[in-house]
C-alpha cells in the first residue's frame, strides 16, 4: 500500500477531505506524477451550462476555434449559442427534451451543443454516416424532437424521418459560418465541384444562419440546470444488438473533463505563460472521447481548438496542422501511424507539442516508437467507454516508455477486477474490469434490464473486458468478455451485424468476428452459409453498405458448408476467430 501524498492546489477546486476515505487502498496514488490529485472536486460547476458560461465571459476575446482558417472567438460562441437556444425553446420544446447532432467537426457543431444544453435539452450525438436504419432506431430511441445536421447527410434522414418522432430539422452547411464570400465558395465547391451534398427534400426544415437570426430577435429564458440532469446520450452498441444510449449526466461529463486536466495538467503546465493551449480535434465530435476530451476539455482550460472535418484526408490534416502551433493531439492508433508515415509529416512543427494521448483502441508499440521518435512527445494511452464519458485511466503523463497496458485509473475514479459471480478475484488472477467514479454513468436510456446486467449493487460498471493488474495499480486488458470488434476505435457489435444479414435473401446463417488488422486495429470477417448457391461477395457487400456505416461493414466475407457450433447450437465464434 501506498500512502497518500499530499495534494496541491492545481486550481480544481479540491477540498482537504476530498476523497480521504479509503485512499491507502489505491494502490496506484503511488504512480500518479507530482501535481496530479488523488480526487477532484465533481461539484465545482452546477451544470455544463456552467462551466462553459465561466469560459464565454473568462476568455471573451480568445479565439474558441479555429475552422478552415476561420477563427470563432468564445464571445461569439456564447452569443451565437445563446441566439440558438432561444431559437430552440421558441419551437416549443420543453425542458429534457432530446435533440440530435449529425454533423462532422463544423463550428456549428459546439454551437449546437452549448445551445441545446442552454436551454435545458439533451444533446444526442449521432454518427453522421448511419445508414437510415441505424439513425431511425437513434432517432425513436431517443425519442429526439428535432435534429440539426448538416445537408451532406439530409438524403439520409428524409428516408426516415417520418417513421420518427423528428418534427424539427436545422440544416447546417458546410460554410455557414465562414463569412459571406468564403462560406459561398466552400458551399459551392461541397454541392456543384465535390458532389459531396445528394439531391434531399425535407419540408420545412430551417437552415442553421435563419435559426440563428430567428433566435437573435427571440426571448432566451434560463433555465434551473442541476449537475443530475441529463446532458448527453451516447449511444453505444449492446450484445444483443440494439444500439442503446448511455445517460450521460451533467456533472459526468463536469467530472470526465476536470479529471483529464488534472491529468495532462504536468505536462500541459509546460505551456508558456501567456500562450493559449491550442488542441486538435481530428476526432469525431459524436464520439465520447472527443466530445469530452476535445470540446469540453478545451473549453474549459480556455484553450483554442482546430476543428478537422475529414481526419482521412492526411495530406489535408498535415496542410491545416502546419499553421498552427499545437500543444496537445488526441487521436487513435490509425490517425497517429497514418500521419507519421505520411512523407508530409515533417511540414507541421511538432516541437511544441506537450500531450499526445491514445484512446479508442489499443496503441501499437510500433507507432508509439515511430510518433516519440518524430515528435518527442510520447503517447499516453488511456482507457474508457462511452458509459464512462470516457476517461477511466491513463498512463502517467510524464512517462516516456510505451507500457503496453491502459494506465491506472484517474483521479477519484476506482477500478477492480470481478469474476463471473462478481466477486473480486485473488491478486494476480484476471478478472472482468469493473470501474467506479464520478464519470460514470447513471445508467441506458429507458433499459432498467440492461442497466441491471452492467452495474454492481455497490455502483461499479462492469466494462465487458477482461484485464489483470499490477503491484503498481496499472492494469492492463488480456481479453474481452463480450464478442465486440473494436475497428479504429469505434465499437462493432457482431449480433447487430448478423441480425441485420440475416435479413438478405440467399442467407442461411451467418457470424461476425474480428480479426487482426495492420491499418484499424481489428476488421469484421462475416462469414456465410448459403441458402441461395448464386449468392455472390458483390451482392453481400452491397447490401452491408446499404443498412452499415462504413466501420461495420466486413472487410474479409467468407461463404462455409456450416458454422462450428456448441451441442445446443451455439456458434463458437472464437472457433472461426481462430482460424
Amino acid at each position: 500500500m501506498c500512502r497518500p501524498r499530499d495534494r496541491e492546489n492545481t486550481g480544481l477546486g479540491l477540498k482537504k477531505e476530498d476523497g480521504d476515505k479509503d485512499m491507502t487502498d489505491r494502490i496506484w496514488l503511488g504512480s500518479y506524477p507530482k501535481g496530479v490529485p488523488a480526487d477532484i472536486n465533481t461539484a465545482m460547476y452546477p451544470s455544463l451550462v456552467g462551466l462553459m458560461e465561466e469560459s464565454f465571459q473568462k476568455h471573451a476575446g480568445s479565439v474558441a476555434y479555429n475552422f478552415m482558417g476561420k477563427d470563432v472567438t468564445y464571445a461569439q460562441t456564447d452569443s451565437l449559442s445563446q441566439a440558438f437556444a432561444a431559437y430552440l425553446q421558441g419551437l416549443g420544446l420543453v425542458k429534457g427534451d432530446r435533440v440530435a447532432i449529425m454533423m462532422p467537426n463544423v463550428p456549428q457543431y459546439p454551437v449546437a451543443v452549448a445551445g441545446i444544453l442552454r436551454a435545458g435539452f439533451v444533446v444526442v450525438n449521432v454518427n453522421p454516416l448511419y445508414t437510415p436504419r441505424e439513425l431511425e432506431h437513434q432517432l425513436k430511441d431517443s425519442g429526439a424532437k428535432a435534429i440539426v445536421i448538416i445537408e451532406n447527410f439530409a438524403t439520409t434522414l428524409e428516408k426516415c424521418i417520418a417513421a420518427t418522432p423528428v418534427k424539427h430539422v436545422v440544416l447546417c452547411a458546410m460554410g455557414d459560418q465562414l463569412g459571406l464570400l468564403k462560406g459561398a465558395l466552400v458551399n459551392y465547391v461541397v454541392r456543384n465541384v465535390k458532389k459531396m451534398v445528394p439531391a434531399f427534400s425535407l419540408i420545412g426544415a430551417v437552415r442553421f444562419n435563419e435559426a440563428i437570426a430567428r433566435g437573435t430577435k427571440a426571448p432566451f429564458k434560463k433555465p434551473d440546470i442541476k449537475a443530475d440532469d441529463v446532458a448527453v446520450l451516447q449511444y453505444t452498441g449492446g450484445t444483443t444488438g440494439v444500439s442503446k444510449g448511455a445517460v450521460l449526466l451533467h456533472r459526468n461529463v463536469i467530472a470526465n473533463a476536470l479529471q483529464a486536466e488534472a491529468w495532462y495538467g504536468p505536462a500541459m503546465a509546460k505551456v508558456p505563460s501567456g500562450v493559449q493551449p491550442t488542441s486538435v480535434c481530428a476526432l469525431p465530435l459524436y464520439h465520447i472521447f472527443a466530445f469530452t476530451v476535445g470540446m469540453m476539455l478545451s473549453m474549459r482550460t480556455g484553450g483554442k481548438l482546430i476543428l478537422i472535418p475529414n481526419p482521412r484526408d492526411i495530406p489535408g490534416v498535415l496542410k491545416e496542422l502546419s499553421k498552427h502551433t499545437i500543444h496537445s493531439f488526441p487521436a487513435v492508433n490509425t490517425l497517429f501511424n497514418g500521419l507519421a508515415n505520411h512523407p508530409d509529416f515533417n511540414t507541421v512543427d511538432w516541437s511544441h507539442l506537450k500531450v499526445s494521448v491514445g484512446g479508442g483502441t489499443a496503441v501499437q508499440s510500433a507507432v508509439a516508437k515511430l510518433w516519440f521518435e518524430k515528435t518527442g512527445c510520447p503517447i499516453c494511452e488511456g482507457y474508457g467507454l462511452s458509459e464512462t464519458s470516457p476517461i477511466a485511466s491513463c498512463n502517467p503523463i510524464t512517462s516516456n516508455e510505451y507500457t503496453g497496458t491502459i494506465g491506472v485509473p484517474v483521479s477519484s475514479t476506482y477500478m477492480k477486477l470481478l469474476d463471473d459471480d462478481g466477486n473480486e478475484v485473488p491478486a494476480g488472477q484476471s478478472g472482468e474490469i469493473a470501474i467506479k467514479g464520478p464519470q460514470v454513468m447513471a445508467g441506458y436510456w429507458q433499459r432498467p434490464d440492461e442497466t441491471a446486467k452492467v452495474m454492481t449493487s455497490d455502483g461499479f460498471f462492469k466494462s465487458g473486458d477482461i484485464g489483470v493488474v499490477d503491484e503498481k495499480g496499472f492494469f492492463k486488458i488480456v481479453d474481452r468478455k463480450k464478442d465486440m470488434i473494436l475497428v479504429s476505435g469505434f465499437n462493432v457489435f457482431p449480433t447487430e451485424l448478423e441480425d441485420v444479414v440475416a435479413q438478405m435473401p440467399g442467407v442461411m446463417e451467418c457470424a461476425c468476428v474480428g480479426v487482426a488488422d495492420a491499418k484499424t486495429g481489428e476488421a469484421v470477417k462475416l462469414v456465410i452459409v448459403k441458402k441461395d448457391p448464386n449468392l455472390s461477395e458483390e451482392a453481400v457487400r452491397h447490401f452491408c453498405k446499404e443498412n452499415l456505416t462504413g466501420y461495420k461493414q466486413p472487410k474479409v466475407i467468407e461463404f462455409r458448408a456450416d458454422l462450428p457450433k456448441t451441442p445446443v447450437g451455439k456458434i463458437l465464434r472464437r472457433e472461426l476467430r481462430d482460424k
